[in-house]
């Protein structure tokens, strides 16, 4: 099923800068077969629900397993029945 989606993932207490964590997480999107657009509180994602999901999860485990102690993250997710959701159709 196809999806657009929001993410923003917050690494607390790793100091004042988040920047090294941040590009790490557009890194991880980007080895996946999504249509990416960042933003400056997150990134717009475009592609399959399941790959989106399973991402989310990929970039916890590893930013956890290189160092990160606690990450939030909000996911907004659409999916539709009547038509294939796109970030290029939810521009105004």
């Amino acid at each position: 099923m196809k999806a657009t989606a929001e993410l923003q993932v917050i690494p607390i207490g790793n100091g004042v800068s988040v920047r090294k964590e941040v590009t790490r997480i557009v890194e991880l999107l980007q080895d996946h077969d999504f249509t990416l657009e960042t933003h400056a509180s997150g990134t717009n994602i475009e592609g399959e629900l399941s790959a989106i999901l399973a991402a989310v999860e990929h970039i916890h485990t590893t930013l956890h397993a290189e160092g990160s102690v606690r990450l939030v993250s909000y996911l907004k997710l659409e999916t539709r029945t009547d038509k294939t959701p796109t970030l290029a159709g939810k521009r105004l």
